[in-house]
């Protein structure tokens, strides 16, 4: 997608007023919409992994290496189900119920993440 006029709206958004001053110069450039896409991807990027710093939500354990033996009861499927994060299409909350130290706030963290 080279149109100029979206490039342009795209260097807009991005706020690169550098880039848009000397628009009439570069409009035509091959590379254009390569950087601006990196910009975007990369702003994107660091806007991720500054709001999970601001989250604090400390240590993350891949599901690889949970302990699914412990606790007895809990059910695989249904967490691997959970991890799809199919819930969010439907709107819809989730609660983990269990005593103390059976992974909940582990399996929390890794919805998060």
């Amino acid at each position: 997608m080279n149109n100029p006029d979206v490039l342009l709206n795209r260097a807009k958004a991005l706020r690169l007023n550098g880039l848009i001053t000397h628009w009439d110069e570069i409009a035509g450039a091959d590379w254009l919409a390569a950087v601006l896409q990196w910009e975007e991807e990369e702003r994107s990027d660091r806007s991720m992994r500054r709001r999970m710093r601001a989250a604090r939500l400390g240590h993350f354990k891949q599901l690889s290496d949970y302990d699914w033996h412990w606790p007895r009861r809990i059910d695989r499927a249904a967490v691997e189900d959970l991890m799809t994060l199919s819930f969010m299409n439907d709107a819809a909350n989730i609660v983990f119920i269990g005593p103390n130290g059976v992974g909940k706030s582990t399996l929390a963290r890794n919805v998060a993440h």
